[in-house]
């Protein structure tokens, strides 16, 4: 139990002192990753599984999909990022999907928030409510 414990808080040390700006540095990730593995430490293997989870949870909280029914212009599509930055701070990573089952609208996802304004989702609602 105390061994768990010190694993996660030595975890979050490290994953601390992997952060540049909010930002993971990737070089710092890889370097600290390679001298867990290879330390003959005892809890190793607890440390890096509480470390690379942290790495897990920073990247899904700071990555958005933003999926629309037809090719946005880069004029929206820079308005949709500049909005999404001004919420949720510049470090996103944004990622825009065509994806024309949709049918039409827009779908947003940034880490486990969902905004959904695609008419897809508007007749599964309607489906929903019969």
């Amino acid at each position: 139990m105390a061994s768990t414990r010190r694993a996660k808080r030595e975890a979050k040390q490290i994953f601390r002192l992997c952060q540049v700006h909010e930002l993971l540095d990737e070089n710092r990730v890889l370097q600290v990753t390679q001298q867990i593995v290879t330390a003959d430490y005892r809890d190793c293997p607890a440390i890096l599984t509480h470390f690379l989870r942290l790495v897990r949870l920073h990247r899904a909280q700071h990555t958005d999909d933003i999926e629309s029914a037809t090719s946005a212009p880069a004029d929206m599509q820079a308005a949709v990022e500049a909005g999404l930055r001004r919420r949720y701070g510049t470090a996103l990573i944004t990622g825009f999907v065509h994806r024309p089952s949709l049918i039409g609208g827009m779908r947003i996802r940034v880490g486990w928030d969902v905004y959904d304004g695609s008419v897809l989702a508007g007749l599964e609602a309607l489906e929903k409510s019969f």
